[in-house]
Parts: C-alpha cells; structure tokens; sequence
C-alpha cells in the first residue's frame, strides 16, 4: 500500500510497511509447543518456586558464561542489588560506574545506600572509559560496576587491572550481553560477579521479570544463594539480612526452552547489524556522516542486543520514522548524571560530555534476529529519504 509521509518539509507518496522495534511474536511462534508443554510440566509439578527448572537454568547459563556458580534471582536489577548486598556495600561507600546506562545501574547502587560515582564513556562503543577511572577512586570507593551496553564488552583487561592494584570488587552488569566476549572471554566470567537479565526484549528473554548472577567463587555463590531467600540457612535461620529475590520457576523454564536458541538468535541480529551497514553505506548515509554506525570493537563478540546509531537532528528522523511505521527507541535521553533523584551527586550539564552528546544523537533501529531484508531495507530508506540523499 501506499501512504503520505514527511520527507522535511516535503511531503511525498511512498511505499511503507510495518516495521516494529520488536517482534517477539515471530519469535514465539515456533516455540509455542515447547513452551506450553514446559510451562504446563511447571503447574503439573505444582512446583512454583525453585525446583529442576531453576537448577537446570542455573547450569545452562554458568556453563555458557564459563562461570563455576549461577543464582537464579527476580531481575536482572536484583541481580545487580544482591551481588552489593553480598559485598556489604552501603552507607558511605561508592561505586564507580557510568552515566550513560538503563537506571537500574545506578538506581541499585543508591538503593543499598551506596553513592554512585559516574565516569564518562566512549565515544565509539559506548562503554565506561578506563582513562577516567582511577581518578574517581577515594579512600570510600569499594566497587567498578561497568556496564557492557548495547551487547559490546567494555574494555575489561583496564578495568580489572586497576580494580585489582586498588582493592575493588568488579560488577559486571551484563543484562545486555549474554553471550558477548571480550578477548576470548564471556561478559559476566571476569570481574567477582556477572549479573544478568532475562527482561523478554534481551536476547535471551523470559516471559516476564527473572535475571542470574554469575561468579567463580564458591563461598560468594553460597552468599547471594542465602540473600535470595531472606538470608536463610537452613530453613528458618537467619545469620544474614536478605530478601525476597528468589528466579520464579516458570520464568526459568521459559528460559531453558528459549536457551537452545541463543546463539542463533544472536547471529542473527550480527547478521542485521552487517545487512545494515551494506544498505547505509549504499544509500550514502555514511559518507555524508549524517549516521555514524555503532562500531565493533578489537577482539570482541558484539550481540547486539541494540543496534544504535548516531544521528544529525535525530529527534526530527524519530519522528519521521514514526510517520513511516518504523520502530525506533532512544536508549537512553537523559544521563543519569542529570537525574532528578541524582541530584544529590552533584551532577550538572557538561559534567560528562560524551555521554550527553550520546544522549542526544542516538537511536537504536529494528536488530532482531527475525527482522527481514525488505524491512531492513525498508527502514534504511526511510532514513535516505529523510535526508533527501
């Protein structure tokens, strides 16, 4: 069919189709009978917390991480909260991260009490620079929560070293990079703790909330096992303080169904990310430098859990591509940094420039794996038309 659409302050007949930001339908539809018979095996079992399905999830992912303990946990920000709850962070101690991230990052680190102290990104992948850290640490710095975002490793070998030289735990919060690799190594397997989620848009989703910490240490599995469940050990004694941040056992056998998939599913969006790039550089848009591609940096595996570019006068493209029946997401308009409930930090505009600048200038296109050529092909147009190329 044909629709009206703006093109600047042109208006002009083209042809459009439905192109959403996410199709999770299309992934669901060859799994639908697995998936029933797992979740009715769940209600037949009447075994609704914990269980084989947990345990089973807990293997499958610690192994593919290359990690000796998996804990299956709520979300993947309880992930985040219990590993600084099993390091005993709290009021008066920090923890460097970066601004430019989902706010569960941060928001965990001031839930437990702790402030967050923010580094600035860079500028190609995104991630925190390790240049900046060392100066953000003080006598009160007890944690480096770095932030793999977008499916890309930060640059972790920088990271640990000065983590290691200065006494610091490293948290990976991965929750957007199963399966990514940094020099041969999963996200999640390198600092103390990889934390997870399986929030449904993520490239392994559940049918709802659940997430898993990661870690090589025995005793700090043990830990996080009791902070799960109230700090209990065993049943109904308590030597620590936790919660109620147990994985729910149907979530987890979502998870194992969908789990088989993985890599498939993220070869998939590596497969959209590379169709991309031909159809940009065809249009012209990149020598323009109207769009900048997001970049794969040495030595990683990216999963493009997004695909984010960087675009001139990118609030006008959203909506244009709106007009076009394109799904698009800002991912993410305001730094923490310039948070309301941060602003106790003392955060103001031009404090981390790189990441305000990303903040203004990205948008993350279409990456799932089901996503076909003609709706690649589709979106890009759309944004040649826009910039009248």
């Amino acid at each position: 069919m044909s629709t009206t659409v703006t093109e600047g302050s042109t208006r002009t007949n083209a042809k459009t189709m439905k192109v959403p930001l996410l199709d999770l339908k299309a992934q669901y539809a060859p799994l639908r009978e697995a998936m029933r018979r797992a979740v009715d095996a769940v209600f037949e079992s009447q075994y609704f917390i914990g269980g084989p399905a947990v345990a089973e999830c807990e293997k499958l992912i610690a192994e593919y991480c290359g990690c000796a303990h998996a804990v299956g946990v709520s979300s993947g920000t309880d992930a985040l909260i219990i590993a600084l709850m099993a390091e005993e962070i709290g009021p008066g101690d920090e923890v460097i991260t970066t601004p430019y991230t989902f706010f569960a990052t941060a928001g965990c680190i001031a839930r437990v009490g702790a402030k967050p102290v923010f580094v600035d990104i860079l500028p190609d992948t995104f991630n925190i620079d390790p240049a900046q850290l060392e100066a953000k640490i003080t006598k009160n710095t007890k944690a480096v929560m770095p932030v793999h975002l977008y499916g890309q490793c930060a640059d972790m070998d920088e990271i640990l070293e000065i983590a290691a030289r200065r006494g610091l735990t490293v948290i990976e919060d991965a929750a957007q990079a199963i399966g990514s690799e940094y020099r041969g190594r999963r996200a999640g397997s390198m600092g103390r703790y990889g934390c997870f989620s399986f929030f449904p848009s993520k490239n392994l989703g559940a049918a709802g909330d659940g997430g898993m910490v990661v870690t090589q240490d025995a005793a700090a599995a043990e830990k996080l096992r009791m902070l799960r469940n109230h700090g209990m050990s065993p049943k109904y004694y308590h030597a620590i303080l936790g919660g109620n941040f147990r994985f729910d056992t149907l979530q987890a056998a979502v998870v194992n169904v969908k789990f088989p998939h993985l890599d498939a599913w993220s070869a998939g969006r590596q497969a959209n990310a590379a169709r991309y790039r031909g159809l940009f550089d065809a249009a012209g848009l990149v020598q323009t430098g109207l769009v900048r591609l997001p970049c794969e940096a040495p030595q990683r595996r990216h999963i493009y859990n997004q695909f984010a570019i960087r675009a001139e006068r990118r609030d006008e493209l959203l909506e244009h591509l709106k007009q076009c029946d394109v799904g698009t997401e800002i991912y993410y308009p305001v730094p923490l940094h310039l948070q309301k409930c941060f602003a106790y930090c003392g955060g103001r505009e031009g404090d981390y420039p790189v990441s305000e600048a990303a903040a203004k200038e990205t948008l993350a296109l279409p990456i799932y794996p089901e996503l076909s050529d003609e709706q690649a092909e589709y979106a890009v147009d759309c944004i040649r038309r826009f910039y009248r190329i």
